[in-house]
């Protein structure tokens, strides 16, 4: 379903955490060991199918703690919360070692990562605020927005966490999103049709 997943690195301490693992983990452990990195936490910016297909056999091969928002925690254990029920398969991991909530920050090595509550997409979306970048997830994306038609999604909340919660970043803040390519906070704010309404 060509999800985005990233690594974040330490340079310096060559921890990492590996966020939204959806497909291809041998891909993701591959590029761990190519970088040096060792991973410690695997962060989760939401409960579906396409963003955490790979969960399992990354947490197998390095041991690393998995970390969803507490709204989203159920969607790890259960196939019919996740969707994967609906797409011919049936993903189940054991439930996540933490709970994120609004304004917790994680930290990899010397990098902290501030976790920003997003919902609208499912109940439990976050982005991640890292230097001067933001990972949106399904929430935003680069002329668009995330689907809210999906159980426990809303449109008006998914919109209101954009405004309230993204578009307050500086201009120059690159997005990050779970789909498609990288844009910045102030094109999305002067240009997405779904947000220029706001202005």
């Amino acid at each position: 379903m060509a999800a985005n997943c990233y690594i974040i690195g330490c340079p310096e301490t060559k921890e990492a955490a590996v966020v939204d693992p959806g497909a291809e983990g041998g891909r993701i452990l591959r590029r761990l060991e190519q970088l040096g990195l060792t991973c410690r936490y695997i962060i989760l910016t939401h409960g579906h199918a396409d963003h955490i297909g790979a969960v399992g056999q990354v947490k197998e091969a390095t041991g690393a703690e998995v970390l969803i928002h507490r709204e989203d925690g159920k969607m790890l254990t259960s196939p019919a919360s996740n969707l994967s029920l609906y797409v011919g398969m049936a993903l189940s991991f054991d439930p996540a070692e933490r709970l994120l909530e609004d304004g917790d920050t994680v930290t990899v090595g010397k990098l902290t990562l501030k976790v920003i509550h997003t919902p609208g997409h499912t109940p439990g979306s976050i982005s991640l605020e890292v230097g001067d970048c933001l990972i949106t997830g399904d929430t935003l994306f680069a002329g668009s927005v995330g689907r809210s038609d999906f159980p426990g999604g809303s449109h008006q909340q998914l919109i209101r966490s954009i405004k309230e919660k993204l578009l307050v970043y500086p201009p120059e803040t690159k997005v990050l999103p779970g789909h498609g390519p990288t844009s910045t906070v102030g094109e999305e704010a002067r240009y997405n049709p779904f947000l220029t309404d706001l202005f």
